[in-house]
């Protein structure tokens, strides 16, 4: 019998999965990808579109270039999966029948019930969201004068946080744009959970671009034009942006699996408490010892290859390999410059020690998107899309 394998997704987990497994099962089972757009969307780089709408063109993907004619593509949103029956509820389609399924549906914005924190700000988890950062930051600097700059405030100094306020800060300057840019971190230092080298590195790099850095005051309520702190100065803002943080999807609301805020946990073979679920990306909670696999592009990229094979090997009835996760470094754009840390060598190239910035950070984060998108796509289209890496 020919099994139905179902991807919900097209992120880096989902993509990635459907690109090995259309190699694994080479026809012998019906894949079906199901996503609510028809592109994939090189997330770790939408922050380029928050500079330069013309950057989306090199950052996003038709499913036609990475799916095979025999793999079905539905678009449509997920609202639900029901793991009794077997089948993934569709917003507007009819339900999908599944034998195997693999949850990669990425995650939403936490906004940790900070008051007006959800009416008011907005997030960067699509290109819909980054085109509209980029309006709204564009307008606010064109009703701002020199006197009265916009005050654009990004919430969040994590990865997403620190890259958009780098562009934000490289559209100023492109422009001349009267506007005046913070970043807010609850905790007492950016980039939290990290090394203080890499973390000191990018103070210097945001400082050097004009970015006023707030750390070590949790908002506590968010306004029309206005954040309130925990000890702080109340901090008006024109435009507020938040990337504090992600939860998992509603639509797995009721999904009868064990999660933990909407995200799946799973074994270090991807299964969940369904043998015939599996689940990675930001999605899952990936079981990995001491704490779960981190929800980066880089474990996605890493897990997207080892679940295509478990699926096939569920399939055909043979063991499941364990998955490791592997930490190749980090690599963080503050506009057109970088900071990589403790990046593990790579194209047989011999890299720096430790941490470091200039021509060699910036172009090793170039290469890093380009081989994901050859990996998918070709060399050609990551050749093409290479300017606006």
């Amino acid at each position: 019998m020919t099994e139905n394998v179902v991807v919900l997704g097209a992120g880096y987990a989902g993509t990635g999965a459907i690109a090995k497994l259309q190699s694994e099962l080479g026809g012998s089972a019906r894949l079906t990808w199901i996503a609510d757009v028809d592109y994939h969307l090189v997330l770790h780089e939408a922050h380029r579109v928050v500079r330069d709408p013309d950057a989306r063109s090199d950052i996003t993907f038709p499913v036609d270039q990475i799916a095979d004619p025999s793999t079905r593509f539905i678009q449509d949103d997920v609202v639900g999966l029901d793991v009794d029956e077997q089948v993934v509820e569709l917003a507007e389609g009819d339900d999908v029948d599944y034998d195997y399924v693999l949850v990669a549906l990425g995650s939403q914005t936490a906004y940790y019930g900070i008051p007006g924190l959800e009416e008011h700000s907005l997030t960067l988890k699509s290109l819909d969201d980054a085109m509209e950062i980029h309006d709204e930051v564009t307008q606010a600097s064109q009703d701002a004068t020199r006197g009265e700059p916009a005050q654009v405030v990004v919430g969040g100094a994590g990865l997403s946080g620190i890259q958009t306020a780098g562009e934000i800060a490289e559209f100023r300057d492109n422009h001349r744009a009267p506007i005046e840019i913070h970043l807010v971190e609850a905790l007492d230092e950016i980039f939290p959970g990290n090394d203080p080298e890499i973390q000191q590195a990018l103070r210097d790099l945001l400082e050097d671009a004009g970015v006023r850095i707030h750390t070590d005051d949790p908002i506590t309520e968010a306004k029309d034009d206005v954040i309130e702190f925990d000890e702080g100065e109340p901090l008006e803002h024109d435009v507020l942006i938040w990337t504090g943080g992600i939860t998992g999807r509603d639509a797995l609301d009721d999904a009868e699996l064990e999660k933990e805020h909407n995200r799946v946990n799973v074994e270090a073979n991807f299964q969940t408490t369904e043998e015939n679920v599996f689940s990675i990306g930001d999605s899952a909670l990936i079981d990995q010892g001491d704490r779960p696999a981190p929800p980066t592009a880089q474990a996605a990229w890493q897990a997207a290859e080892v679940v295509g094979e478990n699926i096939s090997r569920a399939i055909e009835n043979r063991p499941l390999k364990t998955w490791e996760y592997e930490d190749k470094g980090t690599v963080v754009s503050v506009g057109d410059k970088a900071v990589a840390h403790e990046v593990k060598p790579a194209f047989g190239v011999s890299l720096p020690v430790g941490t470091f910035g200039g021509f060699p950070a910036k172009n090793l984060k170039k290469m890093i998107a380009a081989k994901w998108i050859a990996s998918v796509t070709s060399w050609n289209e990551a050749r093409k899309s290479w300017s606006s890496l």
